[in-house]
């Protein structure tokens, strides 16, 4: 569908390579309609122009940051070409444009120029983007110029085909006005998002405390935050920097069972070697530890439940870096701050930083906490067989886990009970493998067990073991490009498959 260029609006900042259109466009007798500084250009080369501030009826305002923002420029552009739309410009006497041209306000080239917010703030262009927008919304009928780089294709336009463009051309326009204007807004989100950022790195630093050293002894260490906030600290030696680590790790952990029945977690050098949900805290403790107690010894206990005193008495036979719990009953506080060393905590809320920095190659790096937590209406069944609701239950409790071992990951769950698992592998089958052979070696029968990877599996080769070592559901996120093989291995060993839709890879 062609469509003639009658009317033109321009708006631009960057005025390089404009010349030879607006001589085009004048020897195609488009009127042209600007304003600001595209106005006085567009005089300068004695061109004959319109100004908007006369169609609107108003002039440009508020140190021109409205010029064009206005229903009888918008209503030109918006305005369909075969039906009412037209009576409607008619009677508010609106012109219809056929071709927007626009450069945006720098603001990239501002933000690296300057730290002055105010003139970066006024770099961020409104009416120009929205010019945009509303003529590549209506490609059906309007030309879309939104960037000096699209200044070359349009002068082949017109000088091929006179002031005329045709719907394909309208249309690929269209996609490049929309990715500029998607660029432009990302830009923006980054500054702001950026800054964002700067003042949480402020405000850590403002309450920095030294370590007693780092990773290893011959490491300076500091902390940077306000862990007051989250926790209520009993008794106890001073965190180190390694506790820190681990307890961020367990708090992320049980953020996951905040809401469930009483669940215990151990943790080992920021992975679970043992995690359960029960009735009591004190099964849940117990079947916890029975995940691996030799990996216990020296680790981190946390959970969302009271810490009475029968369950006290059971984690002290035990030798443990840190406890952390909802809170404690008098009589279990007095067993637990007996020995001086141990660090008692009582964690009063699971808020986590939506950032996370890490630093690296003399820089740093930061993304968003992966906050993604799955439910059962997130479970796509991609085999022919669907889970029953225990396999159901399993299988998130799996998921859960898995998201916070260190990848590859591979998680077995029986009953609400972590059995087995393999993490830190180069390869995901060792991590199968490594799994079975853990929850054998601490007695469990891997029969009937749900299984869970943090990713795809591009091979059925885990999905085969699993089998053959009794697993009797899976969970994963899917993805890979050869999917339908692991389905296809379970749809004929009858066994039930799930996939989320997300990974949650951990680096």
């Amino acid at each position: 569908m062609e469509a003639k260029i009658q009317n033109a609006l321009i708006s631009v900042f960057d005025k390089n390579g404009l010349e030879p259109i607006i001589k085009k466009l004048q020897e195609n007798e488009v009127i042209i309609y600007s304003t600001g500084g595209t106005y006085d250009y567009l005089k300068d080369l004695g061109v004959s122009v319109e100004k908007v501030e006369d169609l609107t009826g108003y002039p440009s305002i508020l140190d021109g940051r409205v010029k064009t923002l206005h229903p009888k420029v918008f209503g030109g552009i918006l305005a369909k070409r075969e039906n009412d739309h037209l009576a409607q410009l008619d009677q508010y006497q609106i012109p219809t444009f056929d071709l927007v041209i626009v450069d945006l306000y720098p603001f990239e080239e501002t933000v690296k120029s300057t730290s002055d917010e105010a003139k970066i703030i006024e770099k961020i262009d409104i009416g120009g983007i929205s010019l945009i927008r509303a003529a590549a919304k209506n490609f059906n009928y309007v030309a879309t110029v939104a960037s000096k780089a699209q200044y070359g294709y349009l002068l082949e336009i017109l000088n091929s085909q006179g002031a005329v463009s045709n719907l394909a051309q309208r249309k690929w326009l269209a996609g490049q006005a929309f990715d500029v204007s998607s660029h432009y807004d990302t830009a923006i989100f980054h500054y702001f998002t950026k800054e964002e950022e700067q003042q949480d790195l402020k405000m850590s630093l403002k309450n920095a405390q030294v370590l007693r050293y780092g990773e290893n002894p011959h490491q300076k260490a500091s902390y940077f935050g306000d862990m007051d906030d989250m926790f209520d600290f009993i008794s106890g030696k001073e965190l180190s920097y390694n506790n820190l680590v681990d307890v961020d790790a367990a708090v992320t952990l049980m953020r996951e069972f905040a809401e469930e029945d009483p669940t215990f977690a151990i943790i080992k050098h920021t992975n679970a070697c043992g995690v359960a949900t029960r009735s009591t805290t004190l099964q849940a403790w117990k079947d916890a530890l029975a995940a691996d107690h030799v990996s216990a010894f020296g680790g981190i206990f946390i959970t969302n439940a009271i810490v009475d005193v029968e369950t006290a008495n059971e984690i002290n036979q035990l030798f443990y870096e840190i406890l952390i719990a909802k809170d404690y009953t008098d009589d279990a506080l007095k067993l637990l701050t007996d020995n001086k060393k141990r660090i008692i905590l009582r964690l009063k809320n699971y808020d986590i930083k939506q950032k996370q920095f890490k630093t690296l190659l003399n820089g740093v790096i930061s993304q968003d906490a992966d906050l993604q937590s799955e439910t059962a209406k997130d479970l796509k069944v991609v085999t022919k067989t669907s889970p029953t609701e225990t396999q159901i239950e399993d299988l998130l409790f799996a998921n859960k886990c898995v998201k916070h071992l260190k990848s590859n990951t591979i998680v077995l769950i029986k009953n609400r009970q972590l059995i087995g698992m393999g993490c830190g592998q180069t390869s995901r089958v060792d991590s199968t493998i490594q799994a079975i052979e853990k929850a054998k070696a601490f007695g469990f029968d891997v029969e009937g067990a749900a299984m869970a990877s943090d990713a795809f599996f591009p091979f059925p080769d885990c999905v085969e073991i699993a089998y053959k070592a009794g697993v009797k559901a899976i969970i994963q996120p899917g993805g890979s490009i050869k999917d339908q093989l692991s389905i296809d291995y379970c749809n004929d060993h009858d066994i039930p498959m799930v996939t989320t839709g997300f990974r949650h890879f951990k680096h």
